[in-house]
């Protein structure tokens, strides 16, 4: 428990670090962080059977992030983001001269290891570029909103679940759990919108309400490839919390969600 609360320490540290010394200092460590991802998700779906391409998914990788970051940094021309048709070919290619017995199963799990921890990155950055230029609150607000719904799923969990949300893929988490994020999510909504105007108040409880019920799915959808995998954590790179992915996963389906939305409160 000791370790699991100083590395908790040092992650809500180094996230809020990440979001408010700036525009550079975001890109980086988000690339850096969606990478990094990447990488777990193919060490921890690599088998026997399966290899997916690890150096051609990342340079895939860095193919869809760079040129976003460029665009929103120095106003670049989106054409940047055609190199990804060249890499992509690369992917099948490199199949040809594997010697695996399945190499659609290499080929896939290349692919979904782009859309499952790259793409949801890409989302949530570009979360911080909406109005035009970086403007930290909405990223920022993101972040607190989701950990608030797991703090209160926790809290509201251990003390009062008793009806099982999902059991076949989260035997832990209860409907009740998920009741206490949602409150806890709408009332750090609240407090946002007394703080960060940009937008109406209504507009940080919805996206508070996409955040608890796909950073939930999210959490669940991350289990579910792990519990396929017979793996208990995605990764050992945080001491006591298991991997990046298992800290992430309620970003993954919400963070792409919750930027659509306020993109078009925003622009329209």
């Amino acid at each position: 428990m000791k370790t699991r609360a100083i590395t908790g320490f040092f992650f809500v540290l180094v996230m809020l670090a990440s979001v408010l010394l700036g525009q550079y200092t975001f890109t980086v460590f988000f690339l850096l962080l969606s990478l990094l991802c990447l990488d777990e998700f193919y060490r921890l779906t690599k088998t026997d059977a399966v290899k997916p391409q690890r150096f051609s998914g990342i340079l895939l990788g860095i193919a869809i992030f760079i040129p976003t970051s460029l665009h929103f940094l120095f106003n670049t021309d989106w054409a940047y983001l055609l190199v990804t048709a060249p890499l992509l070919t690369l992917v099948f290619l490199g199949e040809l001269y594997r010697t695996s017995k399945t190499p659609f199963h290499n080929i896939g799990y290349t692919l979904l290891g782009i859309m499952f921890a790259v793409v949801p990155f890409e989302f949530f950055y570009s979360m911080a570029f909406i109005s035009g230029e970086y403007n930290f609150h909405l990223p920022l607000g993101f972040m607190l909103l989701l950990w608030a719904s797991d703090t209160g799923a926790y809290l509201f969990g251990v003390k009062l679940g008793k009806t099982k949300l999902f059991e076949r893929h989260s035997p832990k988490k209860t409907w009740e759990g998920l009741g206490g994020g949602l409150f806890t999510s709408l009332l750090v909504a609240f407090i946002l919108s007394t703080f960060y105007t940009e937008i109406e108040p209504v507009h940080w409880a919805v996206a508070s309400l996409i955040i608890v019920v796909f950073g939930t799915f999210g959490d669940l959808t991350e289990s579910m490839l792990k519990r396929s995998l017979n793996a208990k954590d995605s990764g050992s790179l945080l001491p006591g919390h298991g991997g990046l992915l298992d800290r992430f996963d309620g970003l993954l389906l919400a963070a792409p969600l919750v930027f659509v939305y306020l993109y078009f409160v925003l622009r329209f």
